[in-house]
């Protein structure tokens, strides 16, 4: 399979700060909402400082519920604020892809990701995340969300 736009990227530990959830697969964006609504009210509180991307790791879905860490990558680590915990992005070779355009089309960009770590017999440790760049003021397809799989 010739899909030029994935990769194998190295990654470094990245500390975040997250609302551990376990969602619906029909009910992810509601989560996602919710999640990132407490994520803003708590933030401030916080010893650590927010850096410019939020976040989504997770791993795949057992009877159609999604274990997620939707959360914003921080300065540091930082003690628990009742749901608000601190975790981090992981370290090491992961498949990698970039969606260029709207939020829509994660579940193709997935696919692609996936399929091609499939035909390139790469084995999958099943932690994945999103990394999401700025989408206030920018046309949809301008949007652009970076797609990790961390590699076994």
């Amino acid at each position: 399979m010739d899909t030029p736009d994935c990769e194998i990227v190295v990654t470094e530990r990245r500390p975040t700060a997250v609302v551990r959830i376990k969602a619906r697969m029909s009910e992810l964006r509601q989560a996602q909402q919710t999640s990132r609504a407490r994520l803003a009210e708590v933030l401030p509180s916080l010893e650590v400082k927010p850096l410019d991307h939020t976040c989504t790791l997770w791993r795949p879905p057992v009877d159609g519920v999604l274990d997620m860490e939707p959360g914003v990558l921080v300065s540091g680590a930082f003690n628990p604020v009742d749901d608000v915990v601190p975790s981090e992005l992981p370290a090491g070779r992961a498949a990698y892809f970039l969606l260029r355009g709207s939020f829509e089309g994660l579940p193709g960009a997935w696919k692609t990701l996936l399929d091609w770590c499939a035909a390139e017999k790469l084995p999958l440790a099943g932690i994945n995340w999103e990394i999401y760049g700025p989408s206030e003021d920018i046309e949809p397809d301008q949007i652009e969300t970076a797609l990790y799989a961390l590699l076994a």
